[in-house]
């Protein structure tokens, strides 16, 4: 079903994997069915941030406490500084200051963190310390041995970690001209570092929704390659975001790169 805006014009259009319209409702339903959820977005697509807020009440009305918030967006040594936020013992002005915050959260993030704390979910902040992840890009993956154990805990135990030359998204880096080894291995590390903290912070009856870039989680690949250590693929759902020119059918080339592919008009504007 086309979801017009008030000229008529379709605003999004959200495709199944195999390029069959759905909606909203069978988004849903499924995500209420699945125990991890991921949610592609592009970050500047306001329709992205519209539909994550969307899904996030709504599966709060069938999940309430047992609804897990987490997002690539937080990095993992700020997460007691959220845990503050959230339980009520500091101001937004304090969390504001001294968490990285993206340049976008009032915009785009915010009305979700303020939903986590209103009604008292756990939002996990899930991403490497970007430091770290500099650190890799710039000097290799074995500069992080040299970290202290408190700093060692923001990231994927280095000895859990396999870099998989083999995955799509990987490979892709390995033979772009503004990639490269590290840069490959960076990204990687980011993504078994989500999954990392997403499967520390599951709970047995839990259902984990997490907000990423689309990159992170599109043709099954990024974060669910390492989840898939910890949880079976069967109980792990994606969504991703997409752009094109004519929306009215679904392009071949992003059809089968997530369960639902909503599908934005290339002219919609952009949050920043």
């Amino acid at each position: 079903m086309m979801n017009l805006s008030a000229k008529g014009q379709p605003a999004y259009v959200i495709y199944n994997s195999k390029g069959g319209e759905a909606d909203f409702e069978k988004m849903a339903k499924m995500a209420n069915e699945r125990s991890y959820v991921f949610f592609g977005e592009y970050h500047n697509n306001p329709i992205s941030h519209w539909l994550q807020f969307e899904l996030t009440k709504s599966m709060y009305a069938s999940k309430k406490s047992n609804l897990i918030l987490g997002a690539e967006m937080f990095e993992a040594d700020n997460q007691y500084i959220m845990d503050e936020y959230l339980n009520g013992y500091i101001s937004e002005k304090s969390f504001s200051e001294e968490v990285r915050l993206w340049s976008n959260y009032n915009t785009d993030y915010k009305p979700l963190f303020e939903f986590a704390k209103a009604n008292k979910l756990k939002f996990v902040a899930t991403n490497i310390p970007r430091r770290y992840a500099s650190m890799v890009f710039k000097k290799g993956l074995e500069s992080l041995n040299n970290l202290t154990d408190l700093a060692k805990s923001y990231v994927v135990p280095i000895n859990e970690f396999q870099f998989d030359t083999t995955v799509n998204c990987y490979k892709e880096l390995l033979h772009s001209e503004h990639g490269g080894y590290n840069m490959a291995v960076a990204q990687a590390i980011k993504d078994a570092t989500m999954a990392y903290f997403i499967n520390k912070n599951m709970t047995t009856d839990g259902t984990f929704l997490h907000y990423n870039g689309a990159y992170h989680s599109d043709n099954y690949e990024g974060i669910l390659h390492y989840l898939k250590k910890y949880a079976a693929a069967e109980s792990m759902m994606t969504i991703s975001t997409v752009t094109q020119e004519n929306i009215e059918s679904l392009d071949e080339s992003n059809k089968g790169i997530a369960d639902f592919i909503i599908c934005v008009p290339e002219t919609m504007t952009t949050t920043h």
